[in-house]
Order: C-alpha cells, then structure tokens, then sequence
C-alpha cells in the first residue's frame, strides 16, 4: 500500500469516525495503532504506561475527528500529535499525583527541618534530574560526552578545553552546541 493510499484510507475513516462509526474507529486502530503505541513508548518511556496513553488517545480521535482537516496535516501527522499530547499530560498528572502524595510528609518535615536546609522534596526532585540528566548524557557520543562533562564539572573555558583535548576551537563550540541542543531535547521528555 502507498503512502497516498494509506493517508486516503486514513483520512476516509475519520470521516467516517466524525460522524460516530465506530466500525471505523476500529479499522483505523488496526491499521495504525503499532506506529502510535511505538510515538507512546517513546514520550512516556514505559510500555505499560503506554498502553493507557494510546487508549485515551483513540478516545481524544474519537471524540476529535471532526476537527480534523486533511489540508493541513497528514492523517499520521495528526494522530501523532494526539498521542504526543496525551503522553505528556500522563506524565504531568502523574509527576502532580507523586507530588499530592508526598506534599503532607514535605509539610510537617519543613515545620521540624531548618528553613535553608533541602526538603525531601527538593532531594527528591534533584535526585530525579540527575538520574535524567545521566541518562541523556549516556545517550551523546563519547567524545562529546567528554566536552560537555569538561566544560560544565570542571568549568572549563572553550578555547582551555580545544586546547587539552588538543582539538580545534570550532570543533569543541560544535560538539557543546550540539550536546547542549540533544541534551535539552532529551531532559524535555522528563520535565
């Protein structure tokens, strides 16, 4: 099948969809489900997460059809953007419910713990961010793991930096540019 035909067939079954055919929503589950639960995996990082994520994501396209145009987007492009939406608010609702749970404990523990000290949830959350933030790193290449590292741990200067890595000073800017840039992306998916 081509990728005309399948945005055809697509885009014919949210027709169908925004008048209430559930027969449609079902095909058009078959027919795409696999490619939005692997976009699901990726922004909410577990698969059991989701599964509930795709769920509320067919209920959102269910319930949005009618909304969409094919003029402006691809059916795909679309239903992507859906289940990347309800990804991120599954992980805002669930970092707010973490947070509800341990905000009577952060509470009484500020009342006992002197006022410059961090409150376990301030712990919490730092804790949280390092490992984020190592699990980004690990996912740069070696060498620009190592400027980056370089230039942030040890506060190093570009030009200190190409000149003990023994590098050219564009490259070093390049590589921390880049880093930083694939850094924020990746840190984005944890906030």
């Amino acid at each position: 099948m081509t990728l005309e035909s399948n945005d055809a067939e697509m885009i014919q079954l949210l027709d169908r969809i925004a008048v209430q055919d559930a027969a449609a929503l079902k095909a058009l589950y078959d027919l795409c489900s696999s490619k939005l639960f692997g976009l699901a995996v990726r922004v909410v990082s577990n698969r059991e997460w989701a599964e509930d994520v795709l769920q509320e994501s067919f209920l959102s396209i269910w319930r949005s059809a009618s909304d969409y145009r094919a003029s402006l987007s691809p059916p795909m492009a679309w239903m992507g953007l859906i289940v990347r939406s309800r990804g991120l608010d599954f992980l805002r609702r669930r970092a707010s419910q973490r947070s509800h749970l341990t905000q009577e404990i952060d509470e009484v523990m500020a009342d006992t713990l002197a006022l410059d000290a961090p409150t376990p949830m301030d712990t919490a959350q730092a804790s949280e961010q390092a490992w984020a933030l190592h699990q980004c790193l690990v996912k740069l290449e070696n060498r620009q793991r190592e400027v980056v590292s370089l230039a942030y741990v040890r506060d190093l200067s570009h030009s200190e930096l190409a000149q003990q890595l023994k590098l050219p000073l564009g490259t070093v800017k390049t590589w921390i540019r880049r880093g930083l840039e694939q850094l924020r992306v990746c840190m984005a998916r944890f906030a």
